[in-house]
């Protein structure tokens, strides 16, 4: 994929209306539908500011949670998880998709920009169409929920004309999104001039720069629970890393495939066979491929279940491993002390119970200190990372945990392809 993509820097917008997607995804209260964090609205600032300073009109979309606008298929869901069919009414269908609605993120956007940003109560009907209409140079629009739309998910082209013939340009910001096929990510680019905004266009060149040309040592750590989630991405590393170093439930799977004993902790005994090969190829190319040589183990998955430090492939049953141990946590920090550069994606352990943090910890403490170039591959790692206190240590946090795994595993992005080449 090419990834040298042409930014708002590269064309002109004075006087243009300029659909501007964004992620604005934002963790909400389940009670009272509040932002608990408005760190995905802080992030597209840059980009909305440059654009109102170089005098256009901005029509900003997003997505938010995963609405269905199918009541219907609401129905058939909500039946499945066991709801009693009698209080699946279209207006319980009306109220759950209210909360899921972008208008606490318009309010909160306007107190950061400092200035009004209307809302539109539909995404291309009457009210998007006559505001978007109006938008004068200076002005931002915020549409609703773009998942409210049937034709989103499904990238329908008559869906992204009508998103499109409200702007001269598109822009897209969501790194977030750009692994998914949707009208707004990607369809839109087929009938408007497409670029990145500075959040995606970072994202690529951090993440891009280190795997096309890193600055060696490239030391990869790749944790999370399973396998299954990684192996493309391992598979991929193989290629240009010097070193891989594998934690977190995904190493019981590794483990086990050698013959060892891994008790009730995570296992995806299908993947056993793809773990091996995976240490094969690495041994052929001359890949340090470090697997954990010890373990902490527990006997519930509980904050204050009951531990212990057992050798790996030791683990007994009725017992489950929950983080990296003391020996491994040493082998691991000092893999990563000498790195040129190093990619981050998965947690060591259960980081959310403070007994099995101590190894994501470490190593998160070991790249704070390291002259390297470290890259936070979203999702997990990067929660882990903020939730520790080390986010302004490193070098780069992707913004996209789904749409960096699948950069890493070199896949192509649909929202990045779409957009012009430089």
């Amino acid at each position: 994929m090419n990834y040298q993509k042409k930014t708002v820097r590269d064309i002109d917008v004075k006087g243009k209306k300029v659909l501007l997607r964004c992620d604005f995804n934002v963790p909400q209260d389940k009670k009272t539908g509040a932002i608990t964090s408005d760190k995905r609205i802080v992030a597209a600032l840059p980009t909305i500011r440059y654009l109102l300073d170089q005098g256009a009109a901005v029509i900003a979309c997003s997505h938010l949670g995963k609405p269905q606008p199918d009541f219907d298929k609401w129905v058939k869901k909500q039946t499945e998880k066991g709801k009693d069919p009698a209080e699946l009414t279209e207006a319980a269908w009306s109220k759950e998709q209210k909360k899921l609605t972008l208008a606490p993120v318009a309010a909160r956007l306007a107190e950061l920009l400092g200035q009004e940003v209307i809302f539109a109560s539909d995404v291309v009907g009457e009210d998007a169409q006559t505001k978007s209409a109006a938008l004068q140079p200076g002005q931002v629009l915020l549409l609703e929920n773009t998942r409210f739309e049937k034709g989103e998910t499904k990238n329908d082209p008559a869906f992204a004309q009508k998103l499109a013939s409200m702007a001269e340009v598109y822009v897209s910001d969501a790194f977030g999104a750009v692994h998914r096929a949707h009208a707004s990510t990607a369809g839109v680019a087929a009938y408007l001039p497409a670029v990145s905004g500075f959040l995606i266009e970072k994202e690529l060149e951090v993440i891009g720069g280190a795997l096309a040309n890193p600055k060696r040592p490239l030391v990869a750590i790749l944790g999370g629970s399973k396998v299954s989630s990684k192996i493309g991405v391992i598979n991929n590393l193989l290629e240009i890393a010097d070193t891989i170093i594998i934690g977190g439930g995904m190493a019981y799977t590794f483990s086990a495939a050698q013959g060892g004993q891994v008790g009730d902790s995570l296992l995806e005994s299908d993947w056993e066979a793809y773990s091996l090969e995976m240490l094969e190829k690495a041994k052929a190319k001359g890949v340090k491929l470090l697997l954990p040589v010890d373990t902490v183990i527990a006997d519930a998955f509980s904050p204050d279940a009951n531990s212990k430090v057992v050798k790996s492939g030791e683990i007994p049953a009725g017992w489950q491993g929950l983080d990296i141990g003391p020996e491994t946590v040493k082998l691991y920090c000092d893999a990563v002390a000498d790195a040129g550069t190093v990619i981050w994606n998965g947690p060591m352990g259960v980081f959310e119970f403070p007994a099995f943090a101590v190894g994501t910890k470490a190593v998160a403490e070991a790249l704070s200190k390291t002259s390297a170039i470290t890259i936070i591959g979203g999702g997990d790692s990067a929660a882990a990372v903020e939730q520790l206190g080390y986010a302004d240590k490193m070098t780069h946090i992707s913004t996209g945990g789904g749409a960096s795994l699948e950069f890493m595993e070199g896949k192509e992005l649909p929202g990045v392809a779409c957009l012009l080449d430089k």
